[in-house]
Formats: C-alpha cells, sequence, structure tokens
C-alpha cells in the first residue's frame, strides 16, 4: 500500500514537473536546436528522432527538420518519398507543409536531392539564412523545431546553426569524436560571432555508453573537463532496441516504450529542457 502511493505521489511530481516546463517553455519564443556533430555515427539522428519524440510525448508540439542529403531520419520516421522535401522548400522557402507523424510530432523530410543543394545556393547572396527564412515562413505552430544537421562543416549545417537557438552535440564515447570537438566549438563561436549572435551551445551529451569500459569512463570525463556543467548526466547507452526502431519506422517510445534506451531518452530529454529553458 505504502509503495502504492509513492508511485503515485511520484508521477504526480514528474506531472508537475513537465507541466511546469511546458508553460516556462511557452511563455517564450519557439526553440530551435541544431543538433550536429560532424563525425558520422555518433547517434545523431536517433537522438534527434527520440528527443523529438521524447518532447512531443510531453505535450509539446515538435518539428523535426532533416537537413542530412542521407534522408535518414525521413526513413527512420518511415516519411514517403513523394512527399516535398527540405530540397524543394530551399529553392522555394513558402507554403511549407511538414508531414504529421502522429499528434505533435512533424517532419520536414530530405532526399538525395539536397546533396545538389550546395553547389546551387554556392553563389547566391545570404545562403546562410535560406533554412532562417524557412524556419520563419512556418511562423509560431511549433513549440521547438529540431534540426538533424549533416555529418560535415557544410553550408547546410552553416544554415542549421544560422537558424538555431542552440547547438546540441551528440557524441559516441570513443577516442576519435573527442578530437573533433575542438573544431565544431571553434565553428559555432564563429557563426555566434558573424551571423547569429543568439546561438549558444545548449548541452553535449554521450552516446553508445558502456559503463564496463574505462575508454568509456575516461572519454566521460575528458568531455566534462572541455565542457563543464554542459555535458548532460543522463548517457544512452548502447542498444539492440534503438537500432531495431527505425527498421520498423518507429522512435523508441513506440518501439519499446519500456526499454532502457526509452527511459534513457526521457530523462536525457527533461534535461535538455533545464538546460534550454
Amino acid at each position: 500500500m505504502e509503495q502504492r502511493v509513492n508511485d503515485a505521489l511520484h508521477q504526480r511530481i514528474k506531472y508537475a514537473k513537465i507541466t511546469l516546463q511546458r508553460h516556462s517553455i511557452k511563455k517564450t519564443q519557439m526553440k530551435v536546436l541544431a543538433v550536429s556533430n560532424h563525425k558520422g555515427g555518433v547517434g545523431k539522428t536517433t537522438s534527434t528522432v527520440n528527443i523529438g519524440a521524447a518532447l512531443s510525448k510531453k505535450g509539446f508540439k515538435v518539428l523535426l527538420i532533416d537537413l542530412d542529403p542521407q534522408a535518414n531520419l525521413s526513413q527512420s520516421l518511415n516519411v514517403s518519398q513523394s512527399s516535398l522535401t527540405i530540397y524543394d522548400y530551399i529553392k522555394n522557402p513558402k507554403n511549407i507543409m511538414p508531414v504529421q507523424v502522429r499528434t505533435g510530432l512533424f517532419v520536414i523530410p530530405s532526399s538525395l536531392d539536397l546533396s545538389a543543394a550546395e553547389v546551387e545556393i554556392s553563389s547566391e547572396p545570404g545562403r546562410e539564412y535560406i533554412v532562417k527564412e524557412i524556419i520563419s515562413n512556418l511562423g509560431t505552430k511549433f513549440d521547438f523545431i529540431l534540426i538533424d544537421c549533416p555529418p560535415s562543416l557544410s553550408v547546410l549545417t552553416i544554415n542549421a546553426f544560422t537558424a538555431a537557438n542552440f547547438v546540441i552535440i551528440p557524441m559516441q564515447a570513443e577516442y576519435l569524436p573527442l578530437r573533433g570537438l575542438a573544431k565544431l566549438t571553434e565553428v559555432i563561436s564563429k557563426i555566434k560571432a558573424r551571423l547569429n549572435p543568439h546561438l549558444e551551445i545548449g548541452c553535449v551529451f554521450l552516446t553508445k555508453f558502456d559503463n564496463r569500459k574505462i575508454l568509456n569512463r575516461d572519454i566521460a570525463e575528458s568531455v566534462k573537463g572541455f565542457f563543464g556543467d554542459k555535458l548532460l548526466k543522463t548517457y544512452i547507452s548502447t542498444s539492440i532496441a534503438l537500432a531495431e526502431a527505425p527498421s520498423q519506422g518507429m522512435d523508441i517510445f513506440m518501439y519499446s516504450h519500456t526499454s532502457k534506451p526509452a527511459n534513457e531518452y526521457d530523462k536525457l530529454t527533461a534535461e535538455v529542457l533545464e538546460k534550454i529553458s
């Protein structure tokens, strides 16, 4: 009996915190988050999908923009190939019609055509502001927009940084991804100085983490030394469920809501909200 009372109290406290977070966010402007790491294979797209899904699960209205020509985010959520893509809107940033995945979660998909965009807009005046214009044309329909950046520091990534309030950096707990952090932070600093004075690093978090490995623990300490309290306390573990979910066109909550990675992404998203509120 006492345990049931404690569980009910815990759920009420958790709901109250989420409600408070929703109201504090909605009193301010829409938040645009660029999820970026120019090292591939760090769980960037997986994290964009699942943080977006966790936010929508908490009652926020969320848009995911797939800015990667590989279109892995679009494929992960089984968005139809016939939909208008971000490439179409880069050419004509008007009449934006995101695809609704489910209640509260929308996507602007990508396609391989996007790989041609960098060449096509390279000589266009104000090319760094095209994605910002697309977002501006959406109005205030969404509480959060998450941009899945390509794994490079290209003009598409610069577009995302120019449009964003915050950069969120997922990082695999290994040596090579660690080496690239200095360059990424240097680019963010330049974008802040020259194109977007409101840009900040929102947070950094570790993916594919195995606490049994000394290397993973050492990397966590190094990242904490570099970023301080911007490193989130929740680490995302290596998981078969995370690998399987995209093949079914699902996020981790739809695929296995009781799984360990679902719990981790739920906690991680709560931390993200705290960092950017």
